[in-house]
């Protein structure tokens, strides 16, 4: 290890998690890094690394890390830490850098695999994370082997600007933290300013400083200097002479007749941009009249009399003064000894200076602008100024420009105050700036010879936040106040839906439940997002975008997700936290795909759901389950159990202390006329509904569905929901094509009976044999024939392993007499003819064992292989297809229907001849 090594640390894999994570409570990023040679590196064996590192990033001398202390970080350092983990702390130390408070992170080896290390820390704003992680890994390879090439200060500079592009400005930032410390939670809806706080029926949207209230005809009349200065002269408010003109000519004629020293600024300018002050004669005008329209959008200049004074800036909040700023620009002060450019080189040097809005004040930037200004006062950037004298580098007090503010709210004269409260509401803005020049804001400017200048739309919140000297005023309270009374709600209720099977039917009946109740339910599944009965998108939503698309809905006032492995594992959920989390099961699929190869770490990730309950909420949990019922130890509210178990079980001993202890349960309670639904809280037991008369479960055949009503019921009552409504829309929902589409549509086609499913992996298939052989026994006792042939068409997505295929297909050999084996249209990596070929070596295995099948056929394309099993059927016959577009099954089964006999035959609502057709479910 003498040599030095080599900078081999490599980004592999790079993971943006949205929301809850298998990692993190919170937002995070993931980063999979290769350390390469540098596993045998720790940091106490390269030389000079480790003080080389803080002297670029000196916040590190503040991270704790695991010592939970002051330097904790450094003391790891010095002992020797790898590389991942030196990667991780710097990545949240360039956060901190542009202001992101950022803290969370942790390193961890990835499982059996040297030098692969999987890195995850918090960000604040996406894209600065991943920039921070880019750069991180950029520092430390450069450490470890100086590179030439890295110059850090230009690196940083870059980073910071970056950053400045896609964070949050200060005032909107200072929303957001008022919204947070309320718990409302928000949503950024661009790369911008544009944010939604609160969801569903409760959000309001800001825009920087603009908010949902704020009017369009205020913004634009703000925007027009000419017509605010009439209105506001119009309501006997001080405002300057002005006039808007359109050439130079104009402008001069103008000036004359307003009388010399006047302004000259654009019509709809912003920011101080284009504005120049005390103009002497018609020479200043004309010089100054382009710079003016350059920055009018509409070419238009404003004339108006110079009011001399000094720069305040007034803020009202809904109709009431929240602050006032005087405004200072950007100036040095001699020494007698320094140059002006060496004065800014010194005021810029002052650490709470910063680039763009990083930092409380900004660099005072010398420009063209500056020069000419330097000069007019006698100067020249190279000449040393008398000691005390100030050199003004900018005409206009912009925070922006490098200007300063010091604090005045207290001491405005009550006048002043009540006259720019007049002029906000003139104007009609719920957040308006308002300009003054005035002598003294303490005194009446009635009286001392003051005005408005301006009233701003979308008023910048850094002066009052971050006065240069002076106290902070937190004036994002009355903002959202106004957005948010005290007591208003922000958050829509969230049940989330996991499990491996009965994922979809639950989320349906729990929908469906809440819609009877009139509410306006949006919910996610693998069907798509239905937003008060309508599907607006048709394709597997059950991830978190598809979550975030219900939330942003301004007509959603409760949400249903269902919430599948895949997500989680992406980009974890699309929310902070579920108000109800509903676990079904957790069962032997999608095993071997990121990095989930056991059931065990499979019930980690769709525990996500329960650790993501707070402390007033419900987890309802499966307790026939081992793994499910072992997630009670990771949820912070209360949980509710359900259970098919009879009384006097192991499971239901452990429900009932439950119960004895107030808790709460739905289970099922057999007698002679068939098994109840009974919800169990603390001491009382309400019967809710006999499970034969569900129409979803077949006359209780459908076990699955038995359980998965249990589910839904249990759900609904830890939402809130009286046990009549429960009752009412379980008895309400069927397995009909229209209410819930390929989970169990039961049809009949010229005499064959018809199951259609999306039943797609070995624990479902289990359960679906079930069914089929419940439903089998029912047929033959109805028919003449002893034992009506049960056909099967069954197929499994290609991202299974090998011995899951074949398990379904040896389950489907003991229920079906012929099963035909068909492939999803995605075929998810594999060769056309693999996964059915695995699915048939199933079958053939169990047969040879004596399964009850006797044939099997491949039929690779769907419509194909539901016209084989049609072709085959005689009446009386049991067909079940395991689909994969259910849309054009339903469609190709009504097409036989009508072959046959005109107007008789499928039950379903698929118009024929749209196999793109998917119904959205609706109430019965």
């Amino acid at each position: 290890m003498s040599e030095r090594p080599t900078p081999d640390l490599d980004i592999v894999e790079t993971r943006v998690y949205r929301g809850a994570n298998i990692w993190s409570y919170d937002k995070a990023i993931h980063l999979v890094v290769d350390l390469g040679s540098l596993e045998d590196y720790p940091t106490n064996t390269i030389p000079g690394f480790t003080d080389n590192l803080l002297q670029m990033l000196p916040g590190l001398r503040e991270h704790s890390c695991s010592r939970g202390k002051r330097g904790g970080f450094v003391e790891r350092l010095n002992e020797g830490t790898w590389l991942g983990h030196v990667a991780e702390h710097t990545a949240l130390a360039l956060q901190q850098v542009v202001g992101h408070d950022i803290r969370r992170g942790k390193t961890r080896q990835v499982r059996g695999s040297k030098g692969l290390y999987n890195v995850i820390f918090g960000y604040a704003d996406e894209q600065v994370g991943l920039a921070a992680a880019r750069l991180a890994v950029r520092l430390v390879n450069h450490l470890v082997q100086a590179d030439p090439e890295l110059d850090w200060d230009e690196e940083l500079e870059s980073f910071i600007l970056r950053a400045e592009r896609t964070a949050f400005g200060p005032s909107t930032q200072a929303i957001l933290d008022e919204a947070v410390s309320r718990d409302i939670p928000w949503i950024r809806l661009n790369q911008h300013s544009l944010v939604q706080l609160g969801q569903g029926v409760h959000a309001k949207r800001i825009r920087a400083t603009m908010t949902s209230n704020t009017s369009a005809i205020a913004v634009d009349i703000a925007s027009d200097k000419d017509l605010t200065t009439r209105l506001l002269g119009a309501a006997g408010l001080p405002v300057p002479k002005q006039d808007t003109v359109r050439t130079e000519d104009q402008a001069v004629r103008a000036a004359e007749r307003i009388g010399y020293p006047v302004v000259v600024k654009p019509l709809d300018g912003n920011h101080g941009r284009g504005v120049c002050l005390d103009l002497q004669d018609a020479d200043d005008v004309r010089e100054a009249f382009p710079i003016a329209k350059e920055q009018s959008r509409r070419g238009v200049v404003v004339v108006e009399s110079l009011i001399v004074g000094k720069d305040y800036r007034c803020l009202i909040i809904d109709g009431r003064v929240a602050a006032i700023a005087e405004r200072v620009p950007a100036s040095v002060t001699g020494d007698g000894t320094s140059t002006v450019e060496q004065l800014v080189d010194t005021a810029n040097a002052d650490p709470r200076r910063g680039v763009g809005h990083e930092k409380v004040l900004t660099r005072i930037k010398v420009d063209d602008a500056a020069v000419d200004l330097v000069r007019d006062q006698g100067y020249a950037m190279s000449d040393v100024p008398p000691d005390g004298q100030v050199v003004k580098l900018a005409l206009t007090g912009n925070m922006s420009t490098g200007g300063i503010s010091i604090d005045r709210t207290f001491e405005a004269h009550p006048e002043n105050v009540e006259i720019a409260e007049e002029a906000a509401r003139m104007v009609g803005l719920d957040i308006a700036g308002i300009d003054f020049i005035c002598p003294d804001i303490t005194e009446p400017v009635r009286e001392t010879g003051g005005a408005i200048c301006e009233i701003n739309a979308a008023p910048g919140f850094r002066m009052h936040t971050h006065p240069t000297i002076g106290e902070p005023q937190f004036i994002a309270k009355p903002v959202v106040d106004m957005l948010f009374p005290p007591g208003a709600t922000s958050r829509i209720p969230i049940v989330a839906v996991t499990g491996t099977n009965g994922k979809t039917t639950t989320s349906r009946m729990i929908s469906h439940i809440f819609k009877g109740m009139g509410r306006k339910v949006g919910m996610t599944s693998t069907d798509g997002v239905v937003i008060d009965e309508r599907l607006l998108i048709r394709s597997d939503a059950s991830g978190p975008r598809s979550a975030r698309m219900v939330l942003q809905n301004p007509r959603v006032d409760f949400a249903v997700f269902e919430v599948a492995r895949g997500g989680i594992l992406r980009e974890g959920l699309g929310y902070e936290r579920n108000d109800v989390a509903v676990v079904l099961n957790v069962q032997p699929d999608h095993l071997g795909l990121r990095g989930i190869d056991t059931v065990e770490q499979l019930a980690d990730v769709k525990a996500v759901l329960v650790e993501a309950v707070p402390r007033d909420g419900h987890a309802v949990l499966n307790a026939d389950d081992p793994l499910v019922r072992e997630m009670r130890r990771r949820c912070s509210g209360q949980v509710v159990w359900f259970s098919m178990e009879e009384p006097g079980s192991e499971t239901r001993d452990m429900i009932d202390a439950h119960c004895r202890r107030g808790g709460k349960a739905l289970v099922l309670n057999p007698s002679e006329r068939g098994e109840m639904i009974v919800v169990k809280h603390g001491p009382r037991e309400m019967q809710l509904a006999w499970t034969h008369l569900l129409p979803a479960t077949f006359g209780g055949r459908a076990r699955m569905n038995v359980q998965n009503a249990l589910g839904a019921a249990a759900a609904a009552f830890a939402a809130g929901a009286p046990l009549h409504d429960i009752r009412q829309g379980l008895r309400t929902f069927s397995t009909s094509y229209y209410l819930s589409p390929g989970r169990l549509n039961e049809v009949e086609v010229n005499g064959v009976n018809v199951i259609v499913d999306y039943c797609h992996n070995a624990p479902g298939m289990r359960m679906l044999g079930d069914f089929v052989d419940r439903v089998g026994e029912t047929l033959a006792s109805s028919h003449d024939l002893a034992r009506p042939s049960r056909i099967g068409v069954i197929a499994t997505a290609g991202d299974r392993r090998d011995q899951d295929m074949r398990e379904l297909g040896e389950i489907a050999a003991q229920h079906f007499d012929v099963v035909i084996v068909r492939e999803d249209v995605q075929l998810r990596g594999r060769e056309r003819g693999d996964v059915a070929g695995l699915v048939t070596e199933g079958v053939r295995a169990a047969m040879d064992a004596g399964a009850r099948c006797k044939q099997v056929e491949e039929v690779h394309e769907e419509i194909e292989a539901v016209r084989h099993a049609m072709a085959r059927a005689n009446r009386g016959d049991l067909v079940v297809i395991c689909v994969d577009k259910h849309a054009a099954v339903m469609t190709e089964l009504e097409s036989w229907s009508s072959q046959a006999q005109a107007g008789a035959g499928v039950t379903s609502e698929a118009p024929a001849g749209d196999p793109d057709y998917v119904a959205a479910p609706t109430e019965a």
